[in-house]
């Protein structure tokens, strides 16, 4: 028989925002476990960008999304947090009362867990990169062929070959032309969907001489043992070449699946759960969304806003797990509990 794991909050997504929660609960004596698809924590912000600047967390003038989490990690360390990775929640089982909640969650690998309130920090759900439709990529897949930037030095020294034209394959060009050997861009058109000044640094560094622009799609791959020689293409005016690289990365957009929570009897809307904007609960009493998985109105899709999601969802949280209490707000800069909780008293 399972072993049920018994917890105050479990919080179903490692990323940014799911990891603040942590710290949020933390602060109310509210103990969470957290579950996330990924083999590691950080979200869409470690495995998408981790090396990409942020530049709109507070405090921060800039900040990478593997540096973000890092910090986060390290803020959330006194209250030792429970990680279960590689793991998907399958199914969410309603056992108490609107007053005095309880639910039940099993994952695809089999744990069960038990918890008075639930944060779904999932961002837009689970996600997976869009692949080029070309015979034979999964060859290359994870040895020259790359659907995200996980150290930037994998790509110094070598001929890359960039596919797109939106905001990542504009980023990942202009932050890789300095280091690799030679970068060339390619997109089926020459309009792009990035940001304008983004587009305007491209065609500087083209008309430099410093990098390449092919206006075109790619038909096929040649290497041998999962590492590239070339990309072979089709040109806009139908002619046939070959582009030599060492490592491609696709940037066709993400593909973002709810998934099973779908089905655990929320109310959704356009695959988005409606929240009120006091404490960023669902219709169904207990369970919160914060982050780019909730909508509300003037719901803006920032790592920032999640934050302050978060700090009003723990709130609320706190009332379902001492119901008996009496809620104090204090000041981490004032009050010397929350600094012996945090370690720094």
């Amino acid at each position: 028989m399972t072993d049920i794991i018994k917890t105050d909050a479990v919080i179903v997504g490692a990323g940014p925002v799911g990891l603040f929660a942590v710290f949020e609960l933390g602060l109310l004596d509210i103990k969470a476990h957290l579950i996330d698809i990924l083999p590691k924590p950080g979200g869409q912000c470690a495995e998408l960008y981790p090396e990409k600047p942020i530049y709109d967390i507070p405090a921060f003038p800039m900040v990478t999304g593997q540096g973000l989490v890092d910090n986060l990690m390290k803020q959330i360390e006194p209250f030792n947090p429970q990680f279960h990775y590689n793991e998907m929640v399958d199914s969410l089982e309603v056992l108490g009362t609107p007053q005095a909640p309880l639910f039940r969650l099993k994952t695809a690998g089999g744990d069960v867990f038990e918890c008075k309130v639930v944060l779904i920090a999932a961002g837009g759900g689970s996600f997976q990169p869009k692949k080029p439709p070309v015979a034979g990529i999964e060859e290359f897949e994870s040895k020259s062929v790359f659907y995200a930037v996980r150290k930037m030095e994998t790509f110094r020294g070598k001929r890359v070959l960039i596919v797109g034209g939106g905001d990542s394959a504009l980023d990942w060009t202009l932050n890789l032309a300095p280091i690799a050997e030679r970068v060339t861009l390619m997109h089926r058109r020459d309009d792009f969907r990035a940001a304008p000044h983004s587009v305007n640094a491209m065609r500087e560094l083209v008309a430099a001489g410093k990098m390449d622009l092919v206006i075109g799609q790619m038909t096929g791959l040649k290497g041998a043992d999962g590492e590239l020689s070339a990309v072979s293409v089709k040109g806009s005016d139908g002619a046939a070449f070959d582009i030599a690289c060492d490592r491609m990365m696709p940037f066709f957009g993400l593909t973002m699946k709810l998934g099973p929570i779908a089905d655990w009897g929320l109310n959704l809307h356009e695959n988005l759960v409606p929240v009120d904007t006091e404490k960023f609960e669902t219709n169904v009493p207990g369970v919160f969304a914060v982050g780019d998985i909730n909508t509300y109105p003037g719901k803006l899709k920032l790592i920032l806003s999640g934050f302050h999601e978060v700090a009003l969802a723990a709130q609320k949280a706190n009332r379902y797990i001492y119901p008996d209490k009496k809620v104090v707000f204090q000041y981490t800069t004032s009050s010397s509990s929350l600094q012996k909780k945090l370690g720094v008293a």
